[in-house]
């Protein structure tokens, strides 16, 4: 697969070298070439010093036959923009925007944009820390209004179905970790102490979702 990269600050660099381990090419593009240092001496890739969403600057990088195009600059703007020049002018299929202002990337989202908002990725990874027990948040869309979170049962719940999660909350079981291992749930399986169950929720809906999860299950 062929790569490009805009951007080769922390993320962008990390994200070059290690595409590139992972067996695939590599094309980055800042406009400051000094930011290329950051890939070592062992990055094989190309670099071009430019604008990520200048045509002759994207054709340099092998847009053309490129199978995904990340777009990780500092800028919301630059970064939306190159975004859809790669995929409404070149085609290519995987695109993805690192936005830092949450408001935007919902917009952005809508306009079929996949986008990865920073600073909500960030808040969540840090709260996992500063909080170990209850919820823990795992993924988030865009919106921040679905998410993918950890929940803690109360014990009573150890021994009922899984399906018993979902007729009692407004929540979907996603998927759970048992033993070090994902398994996906049917209405037969059933909770053992010790599974690690990852629901997907609206954000407006986790306390309600806690509370209920929380407390002894009461089976009708």
């Amino acid at each position: 697969m062929h790569v490009v990269i805009m951007g080769c600050g922390r993320v962008g660099s990390t994200l070059a070298v290690d595409l590139e381990k992972s067996g695939h090419t590599v094309a980055v593009i800042d406009q400051n070439r000094e930011a290329f240092r950051r890939l070592g001496a062992d990055f094989n890739g190309r670099t071009i010093a430019g604008v990520g969403f200048d045509r002759d600057t994207l054709l340099e990088a092998g847009i053309e036959k490129a199978d995904a195009f990340a777009a990780v600059s500092n800028g919301d703007n630059s970064n939306i923009l190159a975004a859809r020049v790669a995929r409404e002018n070149f085609g290519v299929k995987n695109v993805v925007a690192r936005i830092y202002d949450p408001g935007r990337a919902e917009i952005y989202q809508r306009l079929g944009i996949p986008t990865v908002a920073t600073v909500l990725w960030t808040t969540d990874q840090i709260m996992r820390r500063l909080t170990p027990d209850g919820t823990k948040s795992e993924w988030r869309d865009a919106t921040g209004k679905v998410l993918l979170v950890e929940v803690s049962l109360h014990k009573s719940w150890y021994g009922e179905a899984f399906s018993l999660i979902e007729k009692n909350t407004s929540a979907r079981v996603a998927f759970i970790t048992r033993l070090g291992e994902a398994l996906l749930p049917d209405e037969h399986t059933v909770l053992q102490e010790g599974d690690l169950v990852h629901l997907l929720i609206e954000e407006k809906k986790i306390s309600s979702v806690e509370k209920t999860l929380a407390a002894a299950i009461e089976v009708n």
